[in-house]
Order: structure tokens, then sequence, then C-alpha cells
């Protein structure tokens, strides 16, 4: 199973449907406090629709909170549009960790300092970034491709 971490989310619709994605795919969606939503947001449930009650996950109050029940720090990978390294160039493994910053801003300079593994998403100049929902789609989907290879 590989986990999707979605640190300060801001906006209930794409964590509906991160959530729903994590739901079809066989994912644990993470979610690090502090949200810009309540999780009984009913846009929130309106992006999930009724597969919410099938989503599992787990709530963390901060990082320090969620870091320490990761097993193995090597196979946390952080996505971010400054890293060098793109998604496409890694190796994943059934029980990677897959983590994603806030829409606003992305992972902050002191989550980024903890972990080696940093990856981008390759995208045209002309924009500066893609909506969360789909960055996490591409990056599960790529995992999950590669890990149903190796079976």
């Amino acid at each position: 199973m590989l986990n999707v971490v979605l640190v300060e989310p801001e906006i209930p619709n794409n964590t509906g449907n991160i959530g729903r994605l994590c739901v079809g795919t066989g994912c644990r969606l993470h979610l690090i406090h502090p949200f810009g939503f309540e999780i009984t947001d009913k846009n929130l449930k309106r992006s999930g629709l009724d597969y919410w009650v099938h989503l599992d996950w787990c709530q963390y109050q901060n990082v320090a909170e969620w870091k320490a029940q990761i097993p193995d720090l090597s196979r946390v990978f952080l996505m971010s549009s400054h890293a060098e390294k793109s998604y496409l160039e890694t190796e994943f493994q059934d029980g990677d960790w897959l983590v994603f910053g806030k829409e606003s801003v992305g992972l902050s300079q002191e989550v980024l300092s903890q972990f080696e593994n940093h990856l981008t998403i390759p995208m045209s100049d002309k924009i500066r970034s893609y909506n969360i929902a789909n960055s996490v789609a591409f990056v599960v989907g790529e995992a999950k491709r590669q890990i149903s290879l190796k079976r």
C-alpha cells in the first residue's frame, strides 16, 4: 500500500478528490494539521462523494508526530517544484510515502530539510505548478504502475 501525505492541506475539494483517488487505488491518506477546512466540510464530502467512508486515513497534529511513526525514512519522497530529480526517474516500492505540500506554497523549507528524497513533476515553463489532486494522481499512477510490474 502506498501512503499519500498532505501537509497542511488548504482546499477541501482537493483533499476530497485525493481521498477518492486513494480509495480507488488502495492508498492510505495521511493528513497533517493545520487544515484550511474542517473534515466535516461539505465541500470535502462533495468532492469525495460517498467514497469517504471507505477511505483508509490518519491525521496528525504536526510533521513530527507523523514522522515519528515512519519505519524507513529513506522511502519518503517529497514533491517540490524546486527539486531537480523527476518522479519519473525514481524506483517506487510498495509502502512508500508520497508527500505533497499545501496548495498555496508547497512544502516549507523546514519540512524539505528533514528528508533527502525531493522529486519534481516535469511541466511546461508556462505554468508554476499543477493542481495538487492532479499531482497526486501523476505520482500515484506511476508508482502503482512500477509496483505492478514487479509482481
